[in-house]
């Protein structure tokens, strides 16, 4: 980023901002007094981060929006439900003018290609399944970011994520949100401890309604916006056809396996399976129900067997980033963003599960709590089998 155009816009003055109700005070934990604090708010253009914005700028301090336009896919430009590209890019400006601060967009596209969807391909073409929200967050949204941030002189970063900063006796904590259904702390077990001291979340305390409440009573055209995708650079939801277009062999076919060595049939392609899947297998004429158990990379192999045969007793962990060392009480750990917190514990690495845990994916990732406070996690490479009999 240019020095004359940060100088620019340390010195710029925001107008006024409209009022909102005064009940809606989420605390921002800047020193007072704020009308000498700066915000950067990380501006998707969807109504979370625009609520945020405008709840920054009603503590009276200098708020800066940021948009990063990270991919252009045609199909998507005019797509509402992503963010971070075309409508969603406009929309977040128009906020940004509703409520009277600085906006502006600068182009990450070839940056979130490389380091985001460049590995979404690569992980599923090596029989892993990728959650390219967490390497965004680790890359583009965390690091670049960060820096802009930082170049502008601001004080904290902003954005509108589901999920508590809590200061600890030993400083920040990261923390569920206060409402379960909106909690995004599993998409988030990789952020370190120098980006929590400098992040704001303001919406972790809120239930989505509220939110929505906010942006309603605000005049902002986003109020009753859909709430963007989890793949947000996938325009239609076929991922397989991202991933065939970057890697032109993704569609080589090989065989379909059961555990006990029988061929059953052929795939078309590894990347239309992932662990733990029943339909789309094509195998017809199988006494009970098959999974899909694991996948075999390296011999386009797909191996299924039945249920049983997902359970696992534990997890090889890679990258393991910790927030929390110090912390008393049971150990708890998140396989899939979707699923409950179980019992386990961590030893040189390795997760083990209380009771055997199903549909454990190498590629995901393993977020481990102490109640609410994320302690941190890392990637799954590899599981243990907990065969259990078949009832």
């Amino acid at each position: 980023m240019g020095a004359r155009f940060v100088a620019k816009l340390k010195h710029w003055h925001p107008t006024p901002i409209i009022p909102i109700g005064t009940a809606m005070q989420p605390e921002f934990q800047l020193t007072q007094p704020l009308d000498a604090r700066r915000i950067v708010v990380a501006m998707s253009g969807g109504v979370d981060s625009s609520v945020v914005a405008a709840l920054a700028a009603k503590t009276g301090a200098e708020v800066i929006g940021v948009t990063l336009q990270l991919y252009d896919h045609g199909a998507a430009v005019g797509r509402t439900g992503s963010c971070c590209a075309g409508q969603d890019i406009r929309d977040a400006r128009a906020v940004a003018d509703r409520i009277g601060i600085a906006h502006y967009v600068f182009d990450y596209e070839s940056r979130f290609r490389d380091s985001v969807i460049a590995d979404f391909a690569d992980e599923y073409m090596a029989g892993r399944t990728p959650i390219p929200c967490v390497k965004c967050n680790m890359g583009v949204k965390f690091t670049d970011l960060f820096q802009i941030a930082r170049d502008l002189g601001a004080d904290c970063l902003a954005t509108g994520h589901y999920v508590r900063r809590v200061e600890g006796a030993n400083g920040a904590e990261l923390h569920r949100a206060a409402d379960p259904a909106r909690d995004q702390s599993y998409f988030l077990f990789a952020t370190t401890q120098a980006q929590l001291d400098y992040l704001r979340f303001p919406l972790g305390g809120l239930p989505k309604p509220q939110v929505r409440e906010i942006a309603a009573e605000l005049g902002l055209a986003v109020a009753l916006k859909p709430d963007s995708q989890d793949i947000c650079f996938v325009p239609d939801g076929d991922y397989a056809k991202i991933v065939r277009k970057l890697r032109p062999d993704a569609d080589e076919g090989g065989d379909i396996v059961h555990i006990d060595g029988r061929t059953l049939g052929r795939h078309k392609g590894m990347i239309h399976f992932t662990v733990g899947q029943r339909k789309g297998l094509d195998i017809g004429g199988q006494p009970d129900p098959l999974y899909v158990i694991r996948l075999d990379a390296a011999g386009k192999r797909v191996i299924v067997g039945p249920k049983a045969a997902l359970a696992v007793s534990g997890a090889t962990l890679s990258d393991i980033n910790w927030l929390g060392r110090d912390f008393a009480g049971p150990l708890t750990a998140k396989v899939r963003s979707m699923a409950k917190p179980v019992p386990a514990r961590l030893v040189d690495g390795q997760l083990l599960f209380d009771a055997p845990e199903y549909g454990v994916a190498p590629g995901q990732a393993a977020v481990l709590y102490n109640g609410d406070h994320v302690l941190g996690g890392g990637w799954i490479a590899s599981t243990q089998s907990a065969m259990v009999e078949v009832a």
